[in-house]
């Protein structure tokens, strides 16, 4: 339910599968990425206690991206750091994936809806470097 894509021990992606469904609080994200992720399942009456976020400095040098697929089905297309085809996974409603390392491309499959989390400010073009896919290649599908 929860897949860890790596690739020579770099992890390019985690995703949640939407049937995942543990009671309490589950990180999936190693403590040193700049991007948390976790799943919550909470009773009814659960009391979160009111709260405030401290100031403490922080260093991002790569974008992480956050997808929530609220509706349809999206292939996504995962490339190493030197833009080398590796594998792919069908998303459908409900999952989630973080988007660590590596490069990674999309196929809608279905008219997809989804939500994108990243830390910003957003740079624009300056924040990606757009290369040649994997078209009308093999594609792998995990």
């Amino acid at each position: 339910m929860i897949r860890e894509i790596k690739h020579n021990d770099i992890l390019l992606a985690i995703i949640i599968r939407n049937q995942f469904c543990e009671p309490g609080i589950k990180f999936v994200t190693p403590d040193d990425f700049s991007q948390q992720l976790a799943f919550m399942r909470h009773p009814t009456g659960k009391i979160i206690e009111p709260h405030v976020h401290n100031p403490v400095p922080r260093e991002v040098h790569f974008t992480k991206e956050v997808l929530f697929i609220r509706k349809g089905k999206l292939r996504v297309d995962f490339y190493t750091n030197e833009q080398e085809y590796v594998e792919s996974y069908i998303l459908v409603s409900g999952d989630v994936i973080l988007l660590s390392e590596g490069g990674h491309g999309f196929e809608v499959l279905e008219e997809i809806e989804m939500i994108e989390v990243k830390q910003g400010p957003y740079a624009g073009e300056q924040d990606k470097t757009r290369f040649k896919g994997n078209e009308g290649e093999k594609i792998i599908i995990k």
